[in-house]
């Protein structure tokens, strides 16, 4: 379902065009809105859950109503929820107030419109747009500029090394993340998400699914490059230098309590899904199923896609527990010495590849 399917829907669509468009893009906003809570209350009862794991511990207990919720702990991110909406909002004196309250809701801005275009199946995209996978890496790049505000206008000094870094990170693996896609580009002859996903349905020699990682050794890296850069993007584990407590307290969220605290850290949880999901569709066949010619249609497409994605988001979660922290020039090396020229190689080599191999 698009926003032009709802526009249709519409009884008074033809007379009043706009109110009607301003009435389906309320609605998938909404609706969009309410997948990222639920999905992130998910997420963070999973990472919690999934850490305790890993460290042979058992994690929250006892949240939750009934024995199974109250064994499992299976409110304990409600309860984190609320604490977080209910706790005192705090703007520092000398902060600069405007800039204080702004850069959480940019930062969530840039995540939240970045769903529009993502293809959950083959019916449900907000848009299909000719250029979906420019919009979302222009748009993933309004995070940059809401973690600025945020270091800025806190007058914090720890506040702002952590909104240069992050900026400074978030703008290196930009680079190479963008160069990665545009090896999928090349291959599909389209920038549109649905496209890139239709390209990929079928099968490599009758074995391997026709996915873009599979389609030659140049693909297969860039997909590698993409996805780690993404992790990067989000400033998850290995890469959480800008927000190292360390060294900087908790970076540009330092003076933040309250809500706009956790707008900041839903924004990190949205930004994982959408980079996993970019990395699902262009590189892993979307909604595409991984047997050629079975377990196919919408229902099942709305399967494949979220089971690729939220995978490719419980490997970012499995990262955290497992690499330590780099430091902040052998991060700055990763992205400038070694992903960007690899990123460049890799376009050379599909370039190559498809005029030897077709």
């Amino acid at each position: 379902m698009t926003i032009d399917q709802i526009i249709n829907w519409i009884p008074f669509s033809a007379d009043l065009p706009a109110i009607a468009f301003v009435i389906a893009a309320s609605l998938c906003a909404v609706t969009v809105f309410l997948f990222i809570a639920i999905y992130a209350l998910g997420i963070i009862y999973g990472e919690v859950k999934i850490s305790s794991f890993m460290q042979d511990k058992v994690g929250p207990m006892g949240q939750g109503v009934g024995f199974h919720a109250g064994k499992w702990g299976l409110l304990q991110p409600v309860a984190d929820a609320l604490k977080l909406i209910l706790k005192e909002d705090i703007i520092p004196a000398a902060a600069d107030k405007k800039l204080f309250i702004m850069a959480p809701f940019v930062v969530f801005i840039g995540a939240f419109i970045s769903f529009a275009a993502l293809p959950f199946n083959q019916n449900t995209v907000v848009s299909d747009l000719n250029i979906g996978v420019f919009y979302i890496l222009a748009v993933g790049a309004l995070s940059v500029l809401g973690i600025i505000l945020a270091g800025w206008g806190s007058n914090n000094k720890w506040a702002l090394y952590g909104g240069m870094r992050s900026a400074a990170q978030i703008v290196s693996y930009e680079i190479p993340a963008g160069l990665s896609i545009v090896t999928a580009v090349m291959l599909t002859g389209t920038l549109s998400m649905q496209g890139i996903v239709e390209f990929q349905s079928g099968t490599i020699w009758g074995i391997l699914p026709n996915w873009i990682v599979f389609n030659n050794p140049f693909t297969f890296i860039s997909f590698f490059i993409f996805y780690i850069s993404g992790v990067a993007e989000c400033n998850r584990t290995p890469f959480d230098i800008p927000e190292a407590e360390s060294e900087l307290v908790a970076g540009a969220f330092t003076e933040y309590s309250g809500m706009r605290y956790a707008f900041f850290f839903l924004s990190e949880y949205a930004e994982m899904f959408v980079i996993s999901a970019v990395a699902a569709t262009v590189f892993l066949g979307g909604w595409n199923s991984p047997i050629s010619g079975f377990f196919d249609g919408p229902i099942w497409g709305l399967f494949w896609f979220m089971g690729k994605t939220l995978s490719l988001v419980f490997v970012m979660l499995w990262f955290r527990w497992t690499f330590p922290r780099l430091r902040v020039d052998q991060l700055m090396n990763v992205s400038w010495k070694v992903f960007l020229p690899f990123s460049l190689v890799n376009i050379f080599g599909v370039a190559i590849w498809s005029l030897i191999v077709g």
